[in-house]
């Protein structure tokens, strides 16, 4: 795996691809179908390469030939935090489903049995958390497709161009943006003009994030057409653009075809007066550890623009406070500011994910004891529910009762942020509603 030799001192002004930087690349990805082209596959016990195509049928499957390369210790595979980061594994399962699809798949059924297993299976993982579908906003008494506005400030905005991904999370919280799912709202903007038409009408509106999917797997000309109207909007102060591409893809803004294309899109934001966020997601600190992350993270700030970092806590994949340490350290040191530390959501493979959330805040409290103040901009435990983004502070007392201290960091009713409750301390609980409010 390369490791970078030394960090990149300074961003460079230049918004094309560099002739140092190697080749233009293109996008190489894997899916259920095509991954047995990949040599590291191909060297994995049959019985291991059976589970994952087995999981996959349920679970969304895509790896960019940079993990494979790059990121992923095939050694030490299927325990490998990356690997298990990207490939489904039986164990993902809902209780049943893998002795069901085995029996599918050795009756040879048709593609329809294997459609209604999906459906059935996502029935029971909570596809939509937090009221997702709850967020979409109207226009004259008819929903606008594709946004999402929880918050008085912000509103989310889902491309219909940018629903996949360079590689695909087993815990990804808007896998059924993936999936032909029946009955279910897919986000997906299907008019620019209607997603404009919102906006001038909701001046309280001040940031936009343009998420998906990811935004950043669409060619420049693309995600042009969502940004350029922004600019021309006097209340839109700040543009966000909700991405895992670093971690996944760094080439997207070094060496692909467009790259100069979508950098220079960034700067232009950027001279607008306006606050450019690349919200970016690094699951563990390997990602950040290749020469390749750490130009493209250059290449942003070179824009003018900040880079932000947040993940979920994850069982098995970064769930030692020596993980995180590493993590904001890294961030710090190549110029991203982290963010959020967030609670895995309780949807898709939550069982395989999901820490207690006392177990959460230890992780959480031991890494951020270990940082410089640059890393402690970080917030966490943070759990994205349907009332709001609810930050675990820590614990204390209430009259000799232990209890956890929260606070509300956002929230649908604007009123309640910042306000601070309590609630019994749990060794078991996952999630906000399953703890007991104390008096």
């Amino acid at each position: 795996m390369q490791r970078s030799s030394e960090l990149v001192a300074r961003p460079t002004q230049s918004f094309d691809p560099c002739p140092d930087n190697g080749p233009v690349s293109k996008l190489e990805a894997f899916n259920r179908q095509t991954i047995g082209r990949l040599p590291q596959w191909r060297g994995l016990p049959r019985a291991l390469r059976e589970e994952v195509l087995l999981a996959s049928r349920i679970f969304p499957f895509r790896v960019s030939r940079y993990v494979c390369d790059e990121l992923i210790d095939w050694r030490a595979v299927p325990d490998d935090p990356i690997f298990r980061l990207l490939f489904p594994m039986r164990e993902m399962l809902p209780a049943g489903y893998a002795a069901r699809l085995e029996e599918l798949e050795q009756v040879r059924a048709p593609r329809a049995a294997f459609r209604l297993a999906l459906n059935d299976a996502w029935a029971e993982m909570n596809p939509h958390p937090a009221g997702q579908t709850d967020n979409v906003p109207t226009l004259d008494g008819e929903p606008v497709d594709g946004l999402q506005h929880k918050y008085r400030e912000t509103v989310l905005v889902f491309p219909r161009e940018g629903q996949t991904c360079h590689a695909h999370c087993t815990y990804c919280f808007r896998a059924p943006q993936f999936l032909p799912l029946e009955g279910e709202a897919k986000f997906q903007v299907d008019h620019v003009e209607s997603m404009i038409r919102y906006l001038k009408r909701h001046e309280e509106v001040s940031s936009v994030l343009i998420t998906g999917g990811d935004p950043m797997v669409m060619r420049a000309r693309s995600l042009t057409r969502y940004i350029e109207p922004l600019l021309e909007l006097e209340h839109i102060t700040s543009i966000r653009i909700g991405s895992k591409s670093l971690g996944f893809y760094p080439q997207v803004v070094t060496r692909d075809v467009d790259a100069g294309a979508k950098l220079r899109l960034f700067e232009r934001i950027t001279r607008s007066g306006r606050h450019l966020a690349f919200m970016t997601q690094f699951s563990h600190p390997r990602e950040m550890e290749t020469s390749e992350v750490e130009r493209a993270i250059a290449a942003i700030r070179s824009t003018g623009g900040v880079l932000r970092s947040q993940s979920p806590v994850l069982r098995r994949i970064n769930d030692r406070a020596e993980d995180w340490r590493r993590l904001w350290d890294l961030q710090v040191k190549l110029g991203v500011v982290p963010y959020y530390f967030f609670q895995a959501r309780n949807t898709g493979s939550e069982d395989y994910f999901q820490l207690s959330l006392s177990r959460a805040l230890d992780i959480f409290q031991d890494a951020y004891r270990q940082v410089t103040g640059l890393g402690r901009t970080v917030r966490g435990v943070v759990m994205s529910a349907y009332d709001g983004k609810v930050q675990i502070v820590g614990r204390s007392e209430i009259a000799g009762e232990p209890v956890f201290v929260l606070k509300f960091l956002q929230a649908r009713d604007p009123d309640r942020v910042g306000d601070v409750f309590f609630a019994r301390q749990s060794e078991t609980a996952k999630w906000v509603d399953e703890l007991e409010l104390a008096s």
